[in-house]
């Protein structure tokens, strides 16, 4: 179950069935099955309060991800997304709006999947599976479009 909220933003997500199928396909190469997964999209301001509340850290961020319960092969969690963020970010590394947000999208469900990202050689395995999900997703979008059309 995958659902979609905005909190003090409006919804920038296009094609939801589409991204859901892919997060449900890298889920499946993660070898973990999704039973509860909400992606929050927020702003700076309201991603930074959550920050500072729950992890203490007084900076922007682009993702929280809160794992809601620990289940050996299941994703239950929640991923707080600045849109201020990811728009941000995009301009700076010259990509579109929507690669950023997947790509958000996708670390969160990799987190929660059990990668981490705080030492080097993790960051680097957390990039590869980014990449290898994001290219993942762009056969799978075509794939499906192309059924559907």
């Amino acid at each position: 179950m995958i659902k979609f909220y905005a909190a003090d933003v409006s919804n920038p997500l296009k094609d939801r069935l589409l991204v859901k199928a892919w997060l449900q396909e890298v889920a499946k190469v993660g070898k973990h099955e999704l039973v509860s997964l909400s992606y929050i999209f927020c702003s700076d301001e309201f991603l930074l309060e959550m920050n500072k509340e729950h992890l203490q850290h007084d900076y922007y961020t682009d993702i929280i991800t809160f794992p809601i319960e620990i289940n050996p092969g299941e994703v239950y969690g929640e991923c707080y997304i600045s849109i201020d963020r990811v728009r941000e970010n995009a301009k700076e590394i010259r990509s579109s709006f929507a690669d950023e947000l997947h790509r958000v999208m996708v670390h969160g469900l990799w987190h929660l999947m059990g990668q981490g990202d705080k030492s080097p050689a993790e960051e680097a395995a957390m990039r590869k599976r980014e990449d290898a999900s994001l290219a993942m997703r762009t056969f799978h979008v075509e794939q499906r479009k192309g059924s559907v059309e």
